[in-house]
């Protein structure tokens, strides 16, 4: 009798991987996943599903809600250079392999039913920045196993059944930022995490006792509902009293007298002398504090003198000038000691949210957000929807009676002789107050991350957008750096960039001045805008994904110094008529908040190395591999809307760009099916190249427009 072999496929992928995710296939039940085999075979020159492959190896195993069952194999520590293992939101049941891959940076197995405890072996895991273990069916206590994992930045273990007191080791990783927690049967004090960089923790319905850490109290984002604490909280530690040397009390001095002791003359000796001593510096005391009375006294007198005369001198410049609410002149404007300050309707001195307020640049949501309830993404720099007015905004000064004013007028000519960059235009408050109708909020524009955008009608007709750079952006920004920040971008000549024209630098207020771009951003186009979207066609698509490349491959390649975009998405892509895209933000990077890394990543376009505080020209690529996705399907980069799984574009779509059916069924169904099926292979094929999870692995820009260059030449 003849036995028949299994086949046995050689190929290109490391026998190694090869042999460890045949085991995982074995284990989870051999579920039906387009082209993988059960023995053997090629998983890194075939494409099986939800692998990715650099060279021969496998670094990527993501299936994250594939239906998947069986268990995990104990074999997973087989994989000779895995990087990332998503498994979530499946079937999955058993324990978590003790055998675990040692190159491993991201695990993944959130909402599966995991049984059994958290292994001790996660301490070989060095590299380790993400583990999800929540919503499982663990036990047990969560393992003294951190002491070489701090380069770990999440940690999600809630939603499970873990017992027992926080590990001692969790108290030194010393990267960690966010930390849940939440429904599980934790005890103990929070002592070991008063002392990490956290973000965010959530520890809420747990068991956690004794009073909390005051320094946990600062974390931006705390949940801790749900615990039987103490209402007291731990004070930090107080500094000992200082005393001058003549008063400093002696280690070996006990009290003069105790509550329901001996009186001083029935103590022994050594006291009697304390005493005596203590005694002695009674009249020093007093001295010492009548002095701090008499100076307290003087400082009182020179305060209520130097508010006296500050108070007459501004009533008496208001009585001159009678200027008005003067929104355009901060307090902190080197001009303050010449100008007068403006005069407010009001019994209290101006606040900064009030001049901000009368220049235009109070917070709110666009008419637009405010119907689409779903839209989370921040609409950074000129974000054309209309806002609705702001009830009751501070009035402005005429722009007339500003050029009108001579004092003002030749105070202006005086203070902004050598603040010109000659390359572009400079624009005055009063002129820019006149084009925007007093910063008017019906020519409010746009809100985001750097300021606000006004629509500026120029006399002859021309159209403008003004960006007031705000607080948050500009205080940091000295005078010269923000003229040498205007110079260099002046100095980016493209057609697919946003070309400024002029800028704005009076009485502290900087403010930057573009081309108007009328039809809005492609994230409006795609998301917001019906009419736009219809315009949308395959070949549109493609052409507006050529042009946002070639932008970037202008600021990656062809601009030196090169310049990093690092806020690159849709909403900063504009587009004009014709649809022509003008990006946006271009060489504003190094005004971006100290934050803008984590905005990034919310919103679904942050590259995996932003989580290590690391933003190269690559972390540029893989965010148009996201609006790329966006282009392709229709979908947000973020949308909260969606089942948990689909919520980021980037997790969702990457087990379906190799597999035909699925990435047939992942494209825009506002295309009715219009499009080339060859192209729709060869663009998930760069936009996998565009995502890769390694930074090194990622093509520079000018090989990504070459690419979709040949693609649209093929298809016309």
């Amino acid at each position: 009798m003849l036995l028949r072999k299994e086949p046995y496929v050689s190929g290109f992928t490391d026998p190694r991987d090869v042999f460890a995710i045949n085991s995982l296939y074995a284990s989870l039940g051999f579920p039906p996943l387009p082209n993988w085999i059960p023995f053997g075979g090629d998983p890194c020159g075939l494409n099986w599903q939800g692998v990715l492959c650099v060279n021969s190896n496998i670094t990527s195993i993501i299936l994250n809600g594939a239906n998947l069952g069986g268990e995990l194999s104990e074999d997973l520590g087989s994989f000779s250079s895995i990087l990332q293992i998503d498994l979530s939101n499946n079937h999955i049941g058993g324990s978590i392999p003790s055998n675990l891959p040692i190159t491993m940076r991201s695990f993944f197995l959130s909402g599966n039913q995991l049984s059994g405890s958290i292994p001790y072996n996660l301490s070989s895991l060095d590299q380790l920045t993400d583990l999800s273990l929540n919503n499982n069916n663990l036990t047990g206590a969560i393992p003294d196993a951190f002491q070489q994992l701090k380069g770990l930045i999440n940690v999600d273990l809630s939603g499970n059944s873990l017992s027992g007191q926080l590990p001692p080791s969790m108290g030194i990783l010393s990267s960690l930022t966010t930390l849940h927690l939440q429904n599980n049967r934790l005890t103990g004090t929070l002592d070991v995490l008063q002392d990490l960089p956290l973000r965010a923790l959530n520890i809420e319905n747990n068991l956690f006792s004794g009073p909390i850490p005051e320094k946990l109290l600062s974390i931006p984002d705390f949940s801790r509902g749900g615990n039987p604490f103490n209402t007291t909280i731990i004070p930090s530690p107080a500094s000992p009293p200082s005393f001058p040397p003549s008063m400093a009390p002696s280690p070996h001095l006990a009290p003069t007298k105790r509550a329901n002791g001996p009186s001083a003359s029935h103590l022994p000796q050594f006291e009697r002398e304390g005493k005596k001593s203590t005694t002695k510096s009674v009249p020093w005391i007093s001295v010492a504090g009548l002095l701090a009375v008499v100076l307290l006294a003087l400082g009182l007198c020179v305060l209520m003198f130097k508010c006296c005369k500050r108070r007459k001198l501004k009533e008496k410049n208001s009585k001159k000038y009678e200027m008005g609410a003067l929104g355009i002149l901060h307090q902190t404007s080197r001009q303050d000691q010449y100008l007068p300050k403006p005069r407010y309707h009001v019994e209290r001195e101006p606040k900064e949210g009030d001049l901000q307020q009368s220049f235009g640049g109070s917070k709110r949501k666009t008419a637009v957000l405010n119907q689409k309830k779903d839209h989370s993404t921040d609409i950074t720099s000129l974000d054309y929807t209309q806002l609705p007015p702001r009830a009751h905004p501070l009035p402005l000064l005429p722009a007339e009676r500003i050029a009108a004013d001579p004092i003002f007028s030749s105070l202006t000519s005086r203070e902004h002789a050598s603040n010109r960059v000659d390359s572009v235009k400079f624009f005055s408050i009063a002129s820019l107050q006149q084009y925007t109708k007093s910063f008017s909020p019906e020519n409010l524009i746009g809100e985001g991350t750097l300021g606000t955008v006004y629509k500026a009608e120029l006399p002859g007709g021309k159209v403008l957008a003004v960006k007031k750079l705000n607080t948050m952006a500009s205080r940091h920004l000295s005078d010269r750096k923000f003229l040498e920040l205007v110079s260099n971008i002046s100095k980016l000549q493209h057609t697919n960039i946003l070309e400024l024209v002029g800028y704005c630098l009076e009485h502290g207020q900087l403010l930057l001045v573009y081309d108007y771009c009328r039809i809005g951003t492609l994230y409006e186009a795609l998301h917001l805008d019906d009419e736009i979207n219809k315009k949308l066609s395959w070949n549109a698509r493609m052409h507006l994904a050529l042009q946002a490349a070639r932008a970037l491959e202008y600021l990656h390649e062809t601009c030196h110094p090169p310049i990093v975009h690092q806020n690159f998405k849709s909403a900063n892509i504009l587009l004009d008529d014709g649809l022509t895209v003008r990006v946006s933000d271009c060489g504003l990077a190094p005004l971006l908040p100290s934050d803008s890394m984590n905005q990034l990543q919310g919103h679904g376009y942050g590259a995996p190395e932003l989580e290590l505080g690391s933003y190269t020209y690559q972390s540029d690529v893989y965010s148009f591999g996201i609006v790329m996705l966006e282009l392709l399907t229709g979908r947000k980069s973020y949308d909260r809307l969606r089942p948990r799984g689909e919520q980021y574009l980037v997790r969702w779509a990457i087990p379906r760009l190799h597999d035909i059916d699925a990435l047939s069924r992942m494209v825009d169904h506002s295309l009715n099916g219009a499009y080339p099926s060859k192209s729709l292979s060869r663009l998930a094929d760069i936009i996998s190249l565009c995502i890769q999870h390694e930074p090194e692995f990622r093509p520079p820009m000018s090989e990504i427009v070459q690419n979709l260059l040949h693609m649209i030449q093929r298809d016309s």
